[in-house]
């Protein structure tokens, strides 16, 4: 049976770079992972007054999750933090609140791949993501750290990864990410 792998872009954007390299990372799975990508853009911004009764959208993101042995999440970064779809997503599914570290995400190991037009590679985007799965109890793999800079440049006219660097750490992440799943 495929471990299944949910990934997650922190972009609703068309023309995402972070989602074009999620999907690069889709492309490049194992043979045993079935990679899925998922679908945040009907949950409204977080409000408690709407979580109960869990709403249609809540039960479909759960649904996308559940079945979910690891998560791959790429961030774009946005004033050196995370973009709020993806701080919202994260929230819903935490949602209605469980005691610390018992929710749907707990103990889910996650991988990490920042990705910026500019030069730092979401360095802060993926440094505060971290401080959100800790809480969320999700175990992010530590090594290799995935920093994707100038992404634009990275990818076709297609939005097919060309950049033979950018495959090798693609693949190189996927490697170290199934040893880290296979933990849990």
């Amino acid at each position: 049976m495929d471990t299944v792998v949910l990934g997650i872009s922190g972009s609703l954007r068309k023309d995402s770079v972070s989602t074009k390299l999620l999907r690069a990372f889709g492309e490049r799975a194992p043979k045993n992972i079935d990679f899925r990508i998922a679908d945040i853009s009907r949950l409204p911004i977080y409000n408690q007054d709407l979580e109960l009764p869990e709403p249609d959208y809540l039960l479909d993101w759960k649904r996308q999750i559940e079945p979910a042995k690891g998560i791959l999440i790429v961030t774009p970064e946005y004033n050196r933090s995370i973009p709020p779809v993806l701080k919202n997503a994260l929230d819903w599914a935490s949602r209605p609140q469980m005691p610390p570290g018992r929710g749907l995400w707990a103990n889910r190991p996650t991988a990490i791949a920042g990705c910026t037009p500019y030069t730092l590679g979401a360095f802060g985007a993926v440094h505060h993501l971290r401080q959100v799965l800790t809480f969320l109890n999700m175990p992010a793999l530590q090594q290799p750290e995935f920093y994707l800079s100038q992404a634009a440049e990275k990818f076709d006219a297609n939005g097919k990864l060309t950049d033979p660097t950018t495959i090798k750490f693609v693949d190189g992440l996927w490697s170290e990410f199934v040893k880290f799943m296979e933990r849990f």
